[in-house]
């Protein structure tokens, strides 16, 4: 007599989905980050890094958007050179060119950026969301890599914290392209989720 079995789904299609396209973000931003300019002394290079956050609180939301930085993050720490100019460990993203705080804020920037564009932690279709609505949660994303990441370059560099916002200064006009471009991007459909 043949047994049958039930088939048990221990994960759902949909929450499949959102991890790998996490995955796959974090992979996006290990490649952005490649994608840098080294500057002269001792200021941070111009990175595509940012890239990685935006699309992740657009596409994910602050739950899984969050996921993928936490795991583009983690595998830096963990010591795959994934960070700007093959860059990895926990002593460059704890005082490593003083950019630590920036790997942070993607992170917390993808967040907030999810939170405000979707307004719950699971993702909606984009579709839904308004562009001002897109460009305010990735404007908000911008102020909180700031926020997180001037004051621990203050630290790690032994600069003041007037002296650090003096040297990110000429980076937020960059960052704010930066805005328009991925919102371009999303909204061009060039990054569907589906």
């Amino acid at each position: 007599m043949a047994q049958q079995h039930d088939s048990v789904a221990l994960v759902g299609d949909e929450t499949v989905e959102h991890f790998a396209t996490a995955v796959l973000l974090a992979a996006l931003t290990a490649a952005l980050a490649q994608v840098s300019i080294p500057l002269p002394g001792s200021l941070p290079p111009f990175s595509l890094q940012p890239f990685g956050a935006f699309f992740a609180g657009l596409l994910l939301g602050p739950l899984w958007g969050g996921l993928a930085l936490a795991l583009y993050l983690l595998v830096g720490i963990a010591g795959a050179p994934v960070f700007s100019n093959w860059n990895a460990g926990l002593g460059y993203v704890l005082v490593g060119q003083g950019t630590g705080g920036f790997l942070v804020g993607f992170l917390l920037g993808a967040v907030i950026a999810g939170g405000i564009a979707h307004r719950r932690t699971t993702p909606r279709s984009l579709e839904t969301i308004g562009l001002a609505t897109q460009v305010l949660a990735l404007v908000a994303a911008v102020v909180v890599i700031y926020a997180v990441g001037v004051p621990w370059m203050s630290w790690a560099l032994g600069l003041s914290v007037q002296r650090a916002a003096a040297t990110m200064a000429p980076y937020v006009p960059f960052d704010l392209l930066k805005v328009a471009v991925a919102i371009a991007i999303v909204r061009g459909g060039y990054l569907v989720r589906e």
